[in-house]
């Protein structure tokens, strides 16, 4: 143990309680970092998952056509950058794809793709019993569905194997089954147009998600077809991806290539992963509030001490010990302060954002879980850590400056500031 940590410890001991307010404070703001982080992550994690489960990392929609002034944008001996963001301004773009098993095909070849599947969707009016509602029609190829979703695991009720052999099955989602107060086995008709079916419920899917589940209804492909009038082409193509973090460039790469609008999962759900990460901003500053009362009173003491400590500097200075022995003796208090509120913090945070996972909560809304959902991540330790290191240290290097410059001659005088 080197001298410099042992009057360390000495010191410290010497304002006790103002140090363990600032002991608590770290372990606050470092346990409740974590907590939220954790919480807030959960939840956009859960959504992500979710989006990705149900619409895919990749969607392939719109034909882009060139106009006129896109044409004229792109002509030779225009600038580059002027070219492209003109040419992105003059394209339009032509709803649906018209040759979607050609499209597909050509999708295959795209390394990162793992599976393609079309669908054919539009408004409808659903009847049943208890009321009307409006809802939108999904036709799908149920083994290309499940290839590029999660919807295998999202059935809460009912059977896939019914859908697939039921010429007039459905599958419907929990909150609008709930609402429309429809079982598996039970009837509705379908309205689109002029156009009017029954149809059975084979099974009831929950995405967890409150804007899917309320408002969409898979039917076989051919029976969209059918209902819908469309013999022919797709509304989109659904894809999943191998790595979903490559998505943008995958998205950019396809369109470039086959001409049709691509959007990845982040620019779909831009406004939601935006909203997400205020979320988790404005709860990481929230919290930081403790750290910083932390660190207001680790330059408080520190502060005390250097006034009540003069003489004992001053001793020390005579004794040959520089002003960077005398500064680091003030930053090792605080370090053994941070050390071990840190510490601290971490097991408070590891153990709150347990209990919480634990804790049966009913949450309706635009998630539907029982649960808090969260997440476990180093980086919710690290940045924690981090916030804490940061204001503690600032906080104390100015009563550590202050002590290392003073003089033993000045403290003999009483003329030290």
């Amino acid at each position: 143990m080197s001298p410099n940590f042992r009057i360390a410890t000495r010191f410290l001991t010497a304002k006790k309680r103002a140090m363990l307010m600032s002991l608590a404070c770290i372990v606050l703001g470092v346990g409740l970092f974590v907590v939220t982080q954790a919480m807030t992550s959960g939840f956009e994690r859960y959504f992500i998952r979710t989006i990705l489960g149900t619409d895919g990392a990749l969607r392939i929609e719109d034909k882009i056509q060139d106009t006129m002034r896109s044409m004229e944008a792109g002509g030779r001996g225009s600038n580059s950058n002027f070219q492209i963001s003109m040419r992105e301004q003059g394209k339009k773009y032509i709803e649906g794809i018209d040759e979607p098993k050609l499209l597909i095909e050509a999708l295959k070849r795209f390394g990162n793709v793992a599976a393609v599947a079309e669908v054919l969707h539009a408004p409808a009016t659903i009847h049943s019993s208890f009321k009307n509602d409006s809802i939108q029609v999904y036709g799908i190829d149920l083994d290309d569905q499940i290839g590029v979703s999660d919807l295998a695991n999202q059935i809460a009720d009912g059977t896939l194997e019914d859908f697939r052999v039921r010429y007039n099955g459905a599958i419907l989602g929990k909150e609008m089954a709930d609402r429309m107060q429809l079982a598996v086995g039970d009837s509705f008709i379908l309205e689109a147009g002029a156009e009017s079916r029954r149809y059975r419920v084979s099974a009831i899917y929950q995405t967890g998600v409150s804007d899917i589940d309320r408002v969409r209804v898979y039917l076989k492909m051919s029976e969209a077809r059918s209902l819908l009038k469309r013999p022919t082409g797709a509304s989109y193509l659904q894809l999943s991806l191998d790595d979903k973090d490559r998505a943008p460039d995958d998205a950019a790469q396809i369109s470039a290539t086959l001409g049709y609008k691509a959007a990845s999962w982040e620019e779909r759900e831009s406004s939601w992963l935006q909203v997400f990460k205020a979320l988790r901003l404005s709860s990481a500053i929230t919290v930081s509030v403790f750290t910083l009362i932390a660190g207001l009173a680790m330059f408080n003491t520190l502060a005390m001490i250097v006034m009540e400590k003069t003489k004992e500097i001053a001793i020390l200075r005579s004794m040959g010990y520089t002003r960077q022995d005398i500064s680091g003796i003030f930053l090792w208090q605080a370090g053994i302060v941070l050390g071990a509120g840190t510490v601290m913090g971490w097991i408070l945070g590891a153990g709150v954002t347990y209990s919480i996972s634990k804790v049966p909560l009913r949450i309706r809304g635009i998630f539907t879980a029982n649960h808090f959902i969260v997440t476990w991540s180093i980086w919710h330790y690290v940045a924690a850590t981090t916030t804490a290191v940061v204001i503690v240290t600032v906080a104390s290097l100015i009563p550590a400056r202050r002590a290392a410059r003073l003089e033993p001659g000045d403290v003999i005088r009483g003329t030290a500031q």
